[in-house]
C-alpha cells in the first residue's frame, strides 16, 4: 500500500525548518478540506491521509460525480478501493475504516489492516514538519526520509535553484536573469541598474514572500525591514528583473529513481495577486493551442527537453518526485523559469483530471466561502 498525503502547508514548514511546527490556520484548513485530493492519482489498494474519512468519501465522491458530467463517463477516475485513513488508523492492525463502492453517496464501514500493508509514502512534499508528525504517529522509520535526505530536499527547494536552471534556458525568445543577495547593497546595485526589481524570500508560500521595488516610487528603504529579517531568517533574498507579465503558465515533471526526467504536460494557470486560485482543465493539444498565442510551440518543446537534459546534473540525484516549473510570458516572450516547486502543484493535479476531448475544456477553482474551501469544475 501506497500512502498519500496532501499538505499543502509544505512550503511555509520548509521556510520554518522546524519538526515542531504549526501551519497558519488557513494551510490547516485548506488540508481539512482538500485532504481527498490524492485520491485522484492513487492506485486501487492504495491510502489517502485525511482527518475525516467520512468526510473525505463524500467530498471525492461528489468531485468526481461533477468531472464525469462536466467532462462525460469516457473520463476515468479512481474510485472504490482508495482508503482514506486517518493518523490513528497507522499503527493499527486491524480499524475500522470508510470508503465508498460504485456510486454509493454514503461510504461503507469494514474493519482493514493498515500497518503491515503500507510500504511507501507519498505526501505533496516531503518536510522536517509532515516527518515529525507521521513518526509521533507511529510510522516506521524505514518509511521515512532521512534528516540528510530532508536537508537535501530543502536545499533544492532553496529559490537558487531557478537561478541555477535559468542561465542553461537561455535561447531566442526567452527573457529572465535571477540573483542571490545576501546584503541590502547588493541589491542597491542592482535597483540602480534594472530601475525595477521583485525580491524574493528563499523559502516562501504562493503569493507570499514578495516584495517590489521601484527605484522612484517604491525604494529600498521601503522595505528595508523585511528584507533585514529575511537575510536574518533564511540568509539571503533572490533579486529578479520586474516585466511586464501578460501569461502565468507552467510545465509539471516527473524525476524517478533513475534521475531521468519525464515530462507531464503544461498547467495553464490563474493568480490573483500572485496567489493561485485556478487551472485549466483541457487536453494536451488544446491547452498548446491556447499558449501558442503567446509564444511559438518549438520554443516550448525546446525549452522542456534543456529541461529534462539539464536539471538531473543540478539536482544530482538528491530528488525524486513531481515538480512543476512556473513560467510566463513577458515583454512578447518566454520567462522559462519563475521558480521551481520541488514537490507536487495544482498543475498535476489538474493533469490528473484533463479531458480527453479537446473540444471539452474546463476550469477547476479553489474558492474560500462559509469558512471552507472548495473545489469547483466550472465552465470557462
Amino acid at each position: 500500500m501506497i500512502l498519500h498525503v496532501f499538505n499543502p502547508e509544505h512550503d511555509i514548514a520548509l521556510a520554518s525548518n522546524l519538526s515542531n511546527f504549526t501551519a497558519p490556520h488557513a494551510g490547516r484548513q485548506l488540508r481539512y478540506d482538500l485532504g481527498f485530493l490524492p485520491a485522484l492519482w492513487a492506485q486501487e489498494g492504495d491510502a489517502v491521509l485525511v482527518e475525516n474519512p467520512e468526510r473525505a468519501s463524500f467530498d471525492y465522491l461528489r468531485l468526481v460525480q461533477s468531472l464525469k458530467r462536466q467532462l462525460g463517463e469516457t473520463t476515468c477516475f479512481p474510485y472504490g478501493n482508495n482508503l482514506f485513513l486517518q493518523r490513528k488508523q497507522l499503527v493499527s492492525t486491524k480499524e475500522t475504516t470508510c470508503f465508498y463502492k460504485g456510486n454509493k453517496v454514503f461510504p461503507i464501514c469494514q474493519q482493514v489492516e493498515t500497518r503491515n500493508e503500507l510500504d511507501k509514502i507519498l505526501p505533496w512534499g516531503w518536510d522536517k514538519a509532515l516527518k515529525f508528525q507521521l513518526k509521533k504517529s507511529g510510522v516506521d522509520d524505514v518509511l521515512l526520509p532521512s534528516d540528510e535526505q530532508l536537508n537535501d530536499i530543502r536545499n533544492l527547494s532553496h529559490r537558487r535553484t531557478s537561478a541555477k536552471l535559468l542561465p542553461m534556458l537561455r535561447q531566442e525568445g526567452t527573457i529572465g536573469e535571477s540573483f542571490e543577495c545576501v546584503t541590502d547593497l547588493e541589491i542597491e546595485e542592482l535597483l540602480r541598474q534594472y530601475g525595477r526589481l521583485v525580491i524574493k524570500a528563499p523559502w516562501s508560500s504562493s503569493g507570499r514572500g514578495l516584495r517590489f521595488l521601484d527605484s522612484e516610487r517604491a525604494p529600498l528603504s521601503m522595505h528595508a525591514g523585511w528584507i533585514k529579517n529575511v537575510l536574518a531568517a533564511q540568509g539571503s533574498v533572490m533579486a529578479e528583473p520586474f516585466y511586464n507579465k501578460a501569461k502565468d503558465f507552467g510545465m509539471e515533471f516527473m524525476c524517478h529513481a533513475d534521475g531521468k526526467i519525464s515530462y507531464e504536460g503544461l498547467s495553464l494557470f490563474h493568480t490573483a495577486n500572485g496567489a493561485y486560485i485556478g487551472n485549466i482543465l483541457a487536453t494536451e493539444n488544446r491547452k498548446q493551442e491556447m499558449i501558442s498565442h503567446y509564444v511559438s510551440i518549438e520554443l516550448l518543446e525546446s525549452t522542456k527537453q534543456i529541461v529534462c537534459g539539464c536539471l538531473p546534473t543540478i539536482l544530482g540525484g538528491k530528488y525524486v518526485g513531481p515538480f512543476g516549473i512556473d513560467m510566463m510570458i513577458a515583454d512578447g516572450k518566454l520567462h522559462p523559469c519563475v521558480e521551481i516547486n520541488m514537490r507536487r502543484t495544482m498543475g498535476h493535479v489538474a493533469l490528473a483530471m484533463s479531458p480527453k476531448d479537446d473540444d471539452l475544456v474546463r476550469v477547476m477553482r479553489i474558492e474560500y466561502s462559509d469558512g471552507t474551501y472548495k473545489m469547483k469544475i466550472q465552465r470557462p
